[in-house]
């Protein structure tokens, strides 16, 4: 059994690679979540859900705004790195690195200073929560810090480290929690979960910088090297740049839509639903830290029939690996809930519906790193602005009547709907689905193994 298994897993080096790096990917996600999991029940526990929402609001600015900031370049930096290693050498991927960087920082700049000028208007006419203002000014400031941590860590994935990355993942969460036992026990303030949430990213930004520069430091000249030019880096990130801001409209629409018309509590509640429900994708998350590069070396080489190998065998490895987390909250969601403490209980029925969208979103495979990979940029584009209009539209009817299932359910949908045409498509274009359905696709799977 063992050597069947072996020489299957041999059977293309690709996937090999592909399962290799998305194990140590999927280990230290374990270790990343777990520790990020005992950090959000012990900020619940001894901070409340009112703080948890205020800090999940500030945190979507952030994001929101950190979005701007990096214009896609994070994701297109993905693409290019290996095309460009594999055509022509690290150093003309180092040029690429180098316009990317110039333009996130000035887009951060811009991005930052519109925050800072908007932070009134935001927690006093938006929010209603005036005390807010202060910790939108700080979020303004840690515009540029969140978009360089985001686009140097996906460098790392770019260049293939996996290893550096992962441990990038733990160490983030690790010092969240140790920061928080920290500011607890010396000088305990009930904003504390928001200061350690800004002082981590701090910590990791300056980490970060050092483990990028030393990745690139064997490069030594770069005059003669051929790269992209600013005008193609645009071209290609700024369709990355929609695509990943419609993710960020269905991602954290719900919140800031619940923290305009609903209560902090409530805000807080969906939070932390949102976040076990997030459980169900991390098995993709580990694999698209690998996999992402992987497609964009295979299609630029020209090598397809093992593009589709490695990109159904992921599917399948998905699948598999998320299955169990969607029975587990069916059946004992209200009490994995309860260990937030009760007032959590009621967000039962939102859990099982963000699970079943996300577990969708991992079963479909990875769609959206396909296509963006394989210089199909804009039709993602187009299929994921299609499920942020649906998301949005939802939203507006739904929170006001049921709440956090209301931004739920509004989200379950979006993202079962943008998935399943991103997957047709790849069928209509490629030949082939990337999709893994147990025994419908059992078929398709043996004539490519």
């Amino acid at each position: 059994m063992l050597n069947k298994i072996r020489s299957k897993i041999n059977e293309n080096i690709h996937f090999r690679d592909v399962l290799k790096g998305s194990g140590i990917a999927f280990l230290s996600k374990i270790f990343s979540t777990a520790i990020g999991l005992i950090t959000s029940i012990y900020i619940a526990r001894h901070y409340g859900a009112n703080i948890i929402g205020v800090m999940a609001i500030i945190n979507s600015v952030l994001v929101i705004f950190s979005i701007f900031g990096l214009m896609g370049n994070n994701v297109a930096i993905i693409r290019i790195i290996p095309e460009y290693i594999e055509k022509y050498s690290l150093g003309s991927a180092y040029v690429a690195y180098k316009y990317a960087l110039g333009n996130i920082f000035l887009l951060s700049i811009i991005a930052s200073i519109v925050l800072f000028f908007l932070s009134d208007i935001m927690s006093v006419h938006m929010f209603k929560i005036e005390h807010m203002n202060y910790f939108i000014i700080m979020a303004s400031f840690f515009v540029i810090v969140r978009a360089f941590n985001i686009f140097n860590q996906d460098v790392l994935r770019a260049l293939q480290k996996i290893k550096i990355y992962s441990q990038v993942q733990i160490l983030t969460s690790l010092i969240t929690l140790l920061f928080i036992l920290w500011a607890t026990h010396l000088f305990y303030n009930e904003y504390n979960p928001i200061y350690v949430m800004f002082g981590s990213n701090l910590f990791v930004f300056i980490t970060v910088c050092f483990l990028v520069k030393y990745e690139f430091s064997c490069v030594k000249k770069i005059k003669n090297e051929p790269s992209i030019s600013r005008s193609q880096l645009i071209s290609i990130s700024f369709p990355m740049f929609i695509t990943a801001s419609i993710h960020m409209v269905i991602s954290q629409t719900d919140i800031i839509m619940l923290g305009v018309m609903k209560s902090e509590s409530e805000v807080g509640i969906y939070n932390i639903v949102v976040k076990l429900s997030l459980l169900t994708s991390f098995i993709l998350n580990a694999v698209n830290a690998i996999v992402a590069p992987k497609f964009s070396k295979l299609y630029h080489s020209g090598k397809i029939k093992d593009l589709r190998i490695v990109a159904q065998k992921s599917s399948k490895l998905i699948f598999w690996g998320t299955f169990p987390i969607i029975i587990i909250y069916i059946i004992a969601g209200q009490w994995v809930l309860s260990i937030y403490g009760n007032e959590f209980i009621i967000g039962y029925y939102a859990l099982v519906f963000l699970t079943i969208g996300q577990f969708v979103n991992s079963a479909v495979g990875s769609v959206g790193y396909f296509l963006d990979m394989t210089g199909h940029q804009k039709i993602i584009r187009n299929i994921v602005v299609l499920g942020g209009i649906i998301n949005i539209l939802s939203n507006i009817v739904l929170i006001p009547k049921f709440g956090i299932n209301g931004a739920a359910f509004s989200s379950m949908i979006s993202i079962v709907i943008w998935n399943i045409i991103a997957s047709i498509y790849i069928k209509y274009k490629f030949g082939f689905f990337i999709t893994y359905i147990p025994f419908i696709s059992r078929n398709n799977y043996e004539k490519v193994t």
